[in-house]
């Protein structure tokens, strides 16, 4: 084995507890029967047990489980989606009032099939926990919808209490870690959002392991900062599948520690950064935080 192979074995701290109990198998069976989708499924999130049976929080994946883009790190499977459920955006909101949640977050699969991006689905979904959770918050993680700024427009018009777009790479890295979208897209659209509701704070989330460098991480923090996000996450890249990008590196949590320090100094209002984080990880903090920010 060579010393690189060794080198890039997964260490110790990537190593995560099962947390199997009623909440868990309760929860995922009350998703089957709504037949609704989560990406922490569909994405193999590392932290769905913490999640699920511990914090009882999940991220909602709406507009169908098929993606018109084929991104190099992610596991949602790829294809042609199917039709749109309008039925949808009332069972989110039922089981986000069965599970009672205080913070909940509604993603989505790429819909560049339709000329809104999914835009409309995704904003009666937000309207709809409005209706039937009027104390829950409500976070919003979409693609980019094309760049298409009436789509963002009508979602933003929905007044989610956070809105996410995580831009998950640095600059250079983009064209081979993600497809369809740009570096330069997802910055315009972060500062468009804020632009147009300034009182709703912003996040995005950066992936490391993919062969950056610690310059174009805090050039990445800095673009960031520049369009006015409040909140970043910082995880680890993890290879869903041999068919993904190959980890290039695994950080250590003293590094994530430090990449959070930098951030805060920065200005963020709030940083997750550890080897798991993910977007949506701890995602009912990071709101009161941002409000305490304000």
């Amino acid at each position: 084995m060579s010393t690189k192979e060794q080198h890039l074995r997964k260490p110790e701290w990537l190593k995560i507890k099962l947390n199997t109990n009623e909440h868990y198998t309760g929860l995922k069976k009350m998703m089957r029967e709504k037949q609704l989708h989560t990406v922490c499924e569909e994405a193999r999130c590392p932290n769905i047990h913490e999640c699920w049976a511990v914090r009882r929080t999940a991220t909602f994946m709406i507009l169908g489980d098929v993606c018109t883009r084929a991104c190099r790190f992610c596991a949602v499977k790829t294809g042609l989606p199917t039709e749109l459920d309008w039925q949808e955006p009332e069972r989110v909101a039922e089981s986000v009032r069965l599970m009672n949640l205080k913070h909940v977050v509604v993603t989505a699969v790429a819909r560049d099939d339709l000329k809104d991006g999914g835009a409309a689905v995704f904003a009666e979904t937000v309207r709809a926990i409005r209706r039937k959770n009027p104390l829950t918050t409500i976070e919003v993680l979409p693609s980019d919808m094309g760049g298409v700024y009436e789509n963002l427009k009508t979602l933003m018009d929905a007044r989610p209490d956070i809105l996410n777009h995580n831009i998950e790479t640095v600059r250079r890295l983009t064209p081979r870690v993600r497809a369809r979208a740009t570096y330069e897209r997802s910055l315009e659209f972060l500062r468009r959002a804020k632009e147009m509701q300034p009182d709703i704070p912003t996040k995005s989330s950066l992936m490391v392991g993919l062969g950056e460098t610690k310059e174009e991480i805090l050039e990445a923090m800095d673009d960031l900062r520049a369009v006015g996000v409040n909140i970043l996450t910082i995880g680890q890249y993890l290879q869903p599948t041999k068919k993904h990008l190959k980890v290039e590196k695994y950080y250590h949590p003293h590094e994530f520690m430090e990449l959070k320090e930098i951030a805060l100094a920065k200005g963020f209002s709030h940083c997750e950064s550890g080897p798991l984080v993910r977007s949506s990880y701890h995602a009912d903090e990071q709101v009161q935080s941002a409000k305490a920010a304000e």
